[in-house]
Order: C-alpha cells, then structure tokens, then sequence
C-alpha cells in the first residue's frame, strides 16, 4: 500500500507539466504569426481612441482621476476581439486533423483543454499589461483611487476568461473559424444584453423587479460594471468562474463527442 500511494499525485503532477507544455507550446505560437501583433495593436489603438476620444470616452473632458472611460468600453471591445483570438482554439486543430494527433498523445483532455485556454487568457493579459502607461499617466495627472483601477483591471481580466471560455467551446464544435466567430459573437452578446440599459429599461416595463434583477445578474456586463467600480464581490468571482468552467466541460464534451462520432 505504501508503494501504491504515491501514484495518483506522480500522475497528478504529470497532468499539469503535460498541460504546463501544452500552455508553452500554445503561447509561443500565438506570437510566430502575425495574428497576435496585429490584435495587440488594435487592441491598444481602439481602447485609446475610445479612452481619449472627445466624444467617447472624453478622458481629459471628464475632469476626473479615474480610467473610467478605458473600462467602460471593454465587454463591448472583447465582443469582437476575443472571438478573433478564440475562434481557432480547436477550429484549426480540426482543420488541419491535428486534433486526432493531439488527442493520441499520452495527455489527458482536460490537461490539453487547460493549457490552450491558460494560454489565450495570458495572450489577452499580455494585451491588457500593455495598457498600463494609462495608469502611469491618470497617477501624474491626478490622485486617482488606485484600488478601483486595480479592481477594473481584475474585472476586465475576468471578464476576458469568460469570452474565451465560450470562444473555447464554440471552435471545438467546428472546424470552420469563421463560423466559430460569428457563433461566439452571438452566444457573448446574448450574455451582455440582459444588463444593457435599453433592454434592463424594457423588461422593466412588463416583468417584475426579481425578475429583472435575476436576468441582469447572469450578465457579463452588470457583473463586469459592479467590479469596475472597485467592489470585488465574491459572487461576481464565483459567476465568472463559473462560467469559465461551465464552458469548459462544454468543450470536453464537445470533443468527446466529435471522438465517439
């Protein structure tokens, strides 16, 4: 017994430096094409045209220390970027039939599953980091509550992982990443539109308040505007964890399934 009981941590252990390669490999490859500099650099021009822009986020109009006008525009921004960076997650592995590769290799699913997901949130991090001169430059103009920016930041990370964890499940279910595109465009937005104003505004006028109440708390907007006002409540946590974890066993299923096909 004490020579068996060493072995479901050695397999554990060998799981997650599986997943820890898969996670290298996927990273790495984002940057060895163009894909990544040209999201990178659209990510970064947008979020500043929207940022400083007079009419849109009015930063300097605003007359406030604060990266209000950077936040308030991101779970409309990964709508369509985090599809553009999810949709070949497992789509191009279909296509190219190096899925059946994959799944030959001593790894298991979830650990395959981890590390590509892992890796396009870090990609999506790296993206967000690189916003940080924003920061740097509401600290020298003002006195902001860097709390509340920190709190945005988590959020907006969140946020991302939620995206890319339906982008995840959508590409394992087609080979074609237009298709997955377009797919996770919709299944986000009908996630976002349950705590938009005109339509919090227009189920206000025939359905009761908890049910109001209870249709905005499954969306990623409400949530994401409740932490980008600094309050880090442990429920909004566990909702996007929870999301990124749900659509995750999707995407296990998914590719189970298309095996057993």
């Amino acid at each position: 017994m004490s020579d068996a009981a060493p072995i479901a941590p050695r397999r554990v252990a060998g799981s997650v430096q599986r997943m820890a390669a898969v996670f290298r490999r996927e990273l790495s490859g984002y940057f060895v094409t163009p894909v990544a500099y040209v999201f990178i650099v659209i990510f970064l021009l947008v979020t500043g045209l929207f940022t400083f822009s007079r009419d849109l986020g009015g930063f300097f109009e605003r007359g406030q220390a604060d990266l209000r006008p950077f936040f308030v525009f991101h779970p409309w921004l990964y709508l369509f970027l985090i599809p553009a960076v999810s949709m070949r997650l497992w789509a191009e592995e279909r296509r190219q039939g190096t899925i059946e590769l994959l799944m030959t290799l001593p790894i298991p699913l979830w650990a395959a599953i981890v590390g590509k997901f892992l890796a396009a949130w870090a990609f999506v991090a790296i993206a967000l980091v690189l916003t940080s001169p924003l920061w740097v430059t509401v600290n020298y103009l003002g006195d902001p509550d860097n709390g509340v920016i920190f709190a945005g930041y988590i959020g907006s990370l969140l946020m991302a992982g939620a995206y890319l964890a339906i982008g995840s499940c959508v590409s394992a279910l087609t080979r074609n990443q237009v298709i997955a595109f377009i797919i996770t465009v919709v299944v986000c937005f009908a996630f976002l539109l349950p705590g938009f104003g005109p339509v919090t505004a227009l189920l206000s006028a025939w359905a009761p308040p908890r049910l109001v109440e209870a249709a905005a708390s499954f969306s990623f907007l409400a949530r994401f505007e409740s932490v980008a006002k600094g309050v880090l409540d442990l429920r909004d946590m566990v909702y996007f964890a929870s999301v990124i974890a749900l659509f995750l066993f999707g995407t296990a299923a998914a590719i189970e399934g298309k095996k057993a096909a």
